[in-house]
């Protein structure tokens, strides 16, 4: 055999390992393998490579290769304007969601997504939870100079409501909210809640007519634009009016990141598609923030459920004035909360308010859970009496601090 054949027989290979070569060819290059051992060998290593590209394969990668592909990129070229490190855990999880919204189709655009939230659940489609995401990623927008991408509301608000509620999708009307959530909302009734609603359902409504992959591409501009701001604010002390709480830059990066990841899970629950937790290091950021306004929380259940006289945390408290001529002796109450999991750490959380002085002495009582679960739990989808949890000493204070977790959710509708 000429070299020039030899050549042309060795270009098939590819073909050959793929099964797309025509039969004739098919024969003729399997009869030249029995006797070329190079081509023989190259033949075996396409083959191989052939069989990862098999349809029986997830071709899904894991989560954690697209942080170590950036981190070498990072290592042989620094990034000219660097991320830092409390917006990563927000680009990372709304770049999973983006993949995931990237494979749907027409017809899984269109399944109800189950939201828990207390003990009740909202029923919205993949486009409507990318709206509220983007309605509530408008207040960072907001506090970095960024377009609110809310339209404003119409000047006469008694004439806008029915015509909101006409425009808005019809699973709107048959959301099953609860009126009377598991967990009380903070103070009741709340002007905030009220805004926070409001521009929600204003989005909605703006994107009610728009084709879902145009509504991902309105929601992975903004993330995109957010994104680029915070790395020209590396401080991340700018204050963002959340409009239900205040909170610094770089706390409100890591809460839209939670909600991110916990929303779009619940949207590959709805369409069957496999969705990873955050990377360790993410995850110790939502932790942490977690137990850093876990006291504020615990306050607002205090407001929304008072005490008796006399119970800790209330008007007769460690450190204040309980009856008249009273006064508690006790000192200030902690619990040692153990965080299991790629989160793993252990924090000692107030629980009776910075008002009532340094905690001092033992911890009155300990609890252990993942660190997955303690996020679930702050977003209010788990329910507080079923969440399998370690605890050991006083078990009030417990019950408190689980009860206490699901009010720092984002308020909705109630």
């Amino acid at each position: 055999m000429n070299e020039e054949r030899h050549d042309a027989l060795r270009s098939l290979l590819g073909a050959w390992s793929l099964g797309a070569c025509p039969p004739r060819e098919s024969a003729e290059l399997e009869r030249h393998l029995r006797g070329c051992a190079e081509c023989t060998e190259e033949a075996a290593r396409l083959r191989d490579a052939a069989g990862w590209l098999s349809l029986d394969e997830p071709l899904d990668q894991p989560g954690s290769l697209r942080q170590q592909v950036l981190d070498w990129c990072l290592a042989r070229r620094p990034a000219e304007l660097p991320v830092p490190a409390w917006g990563m855990p927000y680009t990372a999880e709304t770049a999973k969601l983006d993949a995931l919204l990237r494979d749907l189709g027409p017809e899984e655009w269109q399944e109800v997504a189950e939201l828990p939230w207390h003990s009740g659940a909202e029923l919205l489609r993949p486009a409507e939870v990318l709206g509220r995401l983007t309605a509530v990623d408008g207040f960072l927008a907001l506090a970095l100079g960024l377009p609110d991408p809310v339209p404003a509301a119409a000047p006469s608000a008694p004439a806008r409501a029915p015509v909101v509620e006409r425009r808005v999708p019809p699973q709107e009307a048959a959301v099953p909210v609860p009126r009377v959530p598991r967990v009380p909302p903070q103070g009741g009734p709340s002007t905030a809640v009220t805004a926070v609603t409001a521009r929600t359902a204003r989005l909605l409504a703006d994107q009610a007519g728009l084709p879902p992959q145009s509504v991902r591409a309105r929601w992975r501009q903004q993330t995109h634009d957010l994104v680029r701001s915070a790395a020209l604010a590396p401080q991340g002390s700018t204050p963002v009016d959340l409009g239900f709480a205040v909170l610094p830059l770089r706390d409100a990066f890591v809460d839209r990141a939670l909600e991110c990841f916990v929303h779009g899970e619940d949207v590959a629950r709805a369409v069957a598609y496999p969705y990873d937790p955050p990377a360790p290091q993410h995850l110790r950021q939502m932790v942490e923030l977690v137990v850093r306004l876990l006291p504020r929380a615990l306050a607002g259940l205090r407001a929304a459920r008072p005490e008796p006289a006399g119970a800790p945390g209330t008007a007769g408290a460690p450190g204040t004035a309980g009856t008249a001529g009273a006064t508690a002796v006790r000192e200030p109450r902690r619990l040692r909360l153990v965080v299991d999991g790629p989160a793993a750490g252990e924090w000692l959380v107030p629980l009776d308010g910075e008002q009532a002085g340094p905690p001092g002495g033992e911890p009155v009582a300990s609890m252990v859970l993942d660190g997955l679960e303690l996020c679930q739990l702050a977003a209010a989808h788990r329910d507080p009496d079923r969440l399998p949890v370690g605890e050991h000493g006083d078990r009030a204070a417990v019950r408190e601090v689980l009860h206490a977790l699901p009010l720092l959710s984002r308020p909705r509708a109630l």
